[in-house]
């Protein structure tokens, strides 16, 4: 690789000053460096043929969805918190930028997910997510009434806070929160996840990655025009009203990682989630 876009973060104090390191560190060796400010601005003609993610988990997330649709690679320099995507230490940059430079890598590719959203039977927005696609109540101290749908056929009808759609990706993330299992980002599947249901009974439920998952926003309240509204990712905030839909299955994108180290997936979690050596 020689044609690299790194994409900032301006929340982050230290990105700028990296981003300019990493730039000139690779016109030394060979290698052409652009810089982009925030993923948000990750421009449509982008030709680079890797994109250096200077940030955590987050600013890769916002970059996953155009870089899936151009088939472009990512890879992270971690200046977050957890980082299970954004693996590259600070420390260990110029070593990654070699490896980088010389081909020296492997392409992970992680599952999406598409959602489609519709009104009186309309489509009416339709959204990528890497991580999760969440249905959550609006409002305060109220639930709101969902009907879970596999392949046309009733799952169950969770009443709470909302639902998470997750990949395995995005297994650690939102869906950990809420309870649901870990699963390694190589597997092909989806999980539905209850949010602080109000039952004893709903858990979490394995899907499989070619199903069709629909989720159903049932009336509780006369008077209420807005009941929930969904997000991709954390972002594409869209409201719902009593009796939308929102339609959930395998994007046929996926989003490519560039993996530098031979890091297995249970030796991160062990790492990020603060397991102690025995």
């Amino acid at each position: 690789m020689k044609r690299f876009l790194i994409v900032t973060n301006s929340t982050k104090e230290d990105s700028f000053l990296l981003a300019n390191q990493v730039r000139d560190y690779l016109k030394l060796h060979g290698g052409d460096g652009e810089i982009c400010v925030d993923a948000d601005n990750i421009p449509p003609n982008c030709d680079a043929e890797c994109v250096i993610i200077l940030g955590g988990d987050g600013t890769m997330l916002l970059a996953s969805s155009i870089l899936a649709e151009k088939g472009i690679p990512m890879i992270g320099i971690n200046l977050g918190t957890v980082g299970f995507m954004a693996d590259v230490d600070p420390c260990n940059m110029e070593e990654a930028l070699e490896c980088l430079l010389q081909d020296r890598f492997q392409i992970e590719e992680r599952m999406n997910l598409t959602g489609t959203i519709y009104h009186n039977d309309k489509e009416i927005a339709m959204a990528t997510a890497l991580n999760d696609i969440v249905v959550a109540r609006s409002g305060y101290s109220r639930i709101i009434c969902l009907r879970i749908y596999v392949n046309g056929e009733l799952l169950d009808i969770y009443e709470g806070d909302g639902v998470i759609i997750s990949t395995p990706t995005g297994s650690t993330a939102y869906n950990l929160s809420a309870g649901g299992p870990i699963v390694s980002p190589k597997a092909r599947l989806m999980l539905v996840t209850p949010i602080s249901p109000h039952s004893l009974t709903s858990k979490s439920v394995v899907l499989s990655a070619e199903d069709k998952i629909e989720v159903e926003i049932v009336p509780k309240r006369k008077s209420q025009k807005v009941e929930a509204f969904a997000t991709f990712d954390g972002r594409g905030y869209e409201t719902l009203q009593p009796e939308d839909r929102i339609c959930i299955r395998r994007s046929e994108k996926t989003t490519k990682l560039v993996k530098i180290y031979q890091t297995s997936f249970y030796e991160v979690l062990r790492s990020k989630m603060g397991e102690t050596n025995r």
